[in-house]
């Protein structure tokens, strides 16, 4: 509604919201993490193709470590440890995330005291 009248109308395909806005920002939801995943690949490349400098110029190759050895076992043991911790809270503690409201039984004749 802020951008224009014309735009609202192509992106909802019509005049409110229907089976063609959600098919459109499901394929959206669908497409964009393999759009994201390309530039970031494009974006690895480009930088690895330059040598990625630094900012003084200096290109000392003394002071260069191996990422392999040092910084990628260093990064898998991080992301493990946030999976475990991830698992433990899953599997140990599954409703301490979840709403209070999903413990209450479903009524369809009575609207909830926070929706009205």
């Amino acid at each position: 509604p802020y951008i224009g009248t014309n735009i609202t109308y192509w992106i909802w395909g019509g005049f409110s919201v229907n089976n063609a806005t959600l098919n459109r920002f499901f394929s959206l939801h669908f497409i964009l993490p393999f759009i994201i995943l390309t530039l970031m690949i494009l974006h690895i490349m480009f930088l690895h193709e330059n040598k990625s400098n630094n900012p003084l110029g200096l290109n000392k190759t003394i002071d260069k470590i191996p990422f392999h050895q040092y910084f990628s076992w260093k990064d898998i043991f991080g992301m493990l440890l946030l999976f475990m911790l991830l698992c433990f809270i899953i599997l140990m503690y599954p409703n301490m995330l979840s709403d209070p409201e999903n413990f209450n039984q479903a009524n369809p004749m009575n609207t909830p005291v926070h929706i009205q």
